[in-house]
């Protein structure tokens, strides 16, 4: 998903660079929004895997 939010991000600066606005400005909002569903992601995982780790020691 990161992937894609940087690819979006990469569209919007060419998009931008050439003239093309309305363009520009769909792909950075695609991007910002996989960019920040990523992050939620990545955060719910990780709260995950420690809790997970936490069971496995006993704890």
């Amino acid at each position: 998903m990161l992937r894609w939010a940087l690819i979006f991000a990469l569209v919007a600066l060419v998009a931008g660079g050439l003239g093309f606005g309305g363009v520009a400005g769909a792909a950075a909002g695609v991007a910002k929004i996989l960019f920040f569903l990523f992050v939620v992601g990545f955060v719910v995982f990780l709260v995950l895997g420690l809790m997970a780790g936490r069971r496995l020691r006993g704890n």
